[in-house]
């Protein structure tokens, strides 16, 4: 889920974080962003994780102290985790920061946002990759050490500042964009379910932004994907509009339809899947993507929709052109025990799970067939496509 809202239950007002305060985008978004940081705070706790922005990091707190600012780094050992948190929290108290910036893909903008609450200060999220839309929402995932979704955390509100500045998107992985692209699309194929038959307009209309985002990702994902194998190059149109749409509108469509714009069975594939440590080097939106084929499977197999099978042979060719895993093989799996896929599938289905929002009842059987025909249909029609 990324966006939120919520309901009183003794009346009919309903509270909504729809949008960061400030949104900056654009080719050297990050140089317009030092002014509107500085307004914000004057020590910042700039936060990051991977190795592979680390340089990135180190330049974006140079330019922050020739803006004035005092900066003090801090780096996650692991995904957005209760231990981490914990520690940093500690250093940010200690080094009296007054401002949570985070650097870095959709578990660092998790964690940052997260501890930005807990300290009461000022967030700026600032992503260097189109993977997820988590640089805008009010919403952040909790993990354990060992990298196993646990849940997540309704935030008081969306960040004070996002700085989407298309040259640090642009120096990621074209993979990253790949998986940005598959979690983009969930938005479509859950909210459709979840959320399609409501009388709210504001839903409604979150609804339609998800099937219209949809459309413009089935259009424009091949020609950016292979704009981002270029990233010393200027961006393409089609490369801007797939990354916004990616990092940006996705946030729209969760931020309007909030809690009942429901993630669905495509999300709880993926928190089912990453109980296990084999598909640890899958992205986020790698998992989801895989869920939405699996989540549409259910659809066609267990509720009885044959125009989820249409769906699905539409998205498979062109997962597969992206690199989005269809196959659970693909994810790290193609070894797994029988107990190992029940383990997904108990995860999965537990009580409370995202992929109870489905209109039908889905049990562990349900899901294990699910995801092992889903698997044997994509490796056919592999087989179909010419050498």
């Amino acid at each position: 889920m990324s966006g939120h809202s919520s309901v009183n239950s003794h009346s009919s007002v309903s509270s909504h974080s729809i949008a960061p305060a400030r949104v900056l985008r654009g080719s050297g978004a990050w140089g317009d962003a030092l002014p509107a940081i500085a307004s914000l705070g004057s020590q910042v706790l700039l936060l990051g994780r991977s190795r592979s922005t680390a340089g990135l990091r180190e330049r974006l707190a140079a330019e922050l102290e020739a803006a004035g600012l005092g900066v003090r780094q801090a780096e996650l050992e692991h995904d957005c985790c209760a231990a981490d948190l914990e520690r940093v929290e500690a250093q940010a108290r200690g080094a009296g920061v007054d401002l949570v910036l985070a650097a870095g893909g959709g578990k660092v903008l998790d964690a940052g946002k997260l501890l930005a609450q807990r300290l009461a200060l000022p967030c700026v999220t600032v992503p260097t990759s189109a993977a997820t839309c988590a640089g805008w929402t009010a919403l952040s995932n909790l993990y354990s050490p060992q990298g196993a979704f646990l849940g997540d955390v309704v935030l008081e509100r969306c960040p004070d500042l996002l700085v989407f500045d298309h040259r640090l998107v642009r120096q990621a992985p074209p993979r990253t964009l790949a998986s940005g692209i598959a979690d983009a699309m969930a938005k479509w194929y859950e909210a459709a379910v979840s959320s399609g038959s409501s009388h709210d307009g504001l839903i409604q209309q979150a609804v339609q932004m998800a099937r219209v985002l949809r459309d413009q990702l089935l259009l424009e994902a091949e020609a950016a994907l292979a704009d981002a194998a270029q990233p010393h190059q200027p961006p393409s149109e089609a490369w801007v509009r797939v990354a916004e749409a990616c990092g940006l509108t996705a946030g729209v469509i969760g931020g309007l339809g909030g809690a009942r714009c429901r993630t669905v069975a495509a999300h709880a594939v993926h928190n089912g899947l990453t109980q296990l440590a084999a598909c640890h080097d899958s992205l986020h939106g790698e998992k989801v993507g895989f869920g939405i084929l699996v989540q549409l499977r259910l659809e066609e197999l267990v509720g009885g929709q044959q125009l989820a099978a249409q769906a699905r042979r539409q998205l498979l060719p062109l997962f597969r052109r992206l690199g989005i895993p269809s196959t659970l093989s693909e994810l790290g799996l193609g070894q797994a025990s029988l107990s190992e896929l029940e383990t997904v599938c108990a995860h999965a289905c537990a009580p409370g799970s995202d992929l109870h929002h489905l209109p039908f009842p889905v049990g562990h059987a349900d899901l294990l067939a699910a995801m092992v025909s889903t698997t044997s249909e994509a490796l056919c029609s592999a087989d179909r496509q010419p050498a």
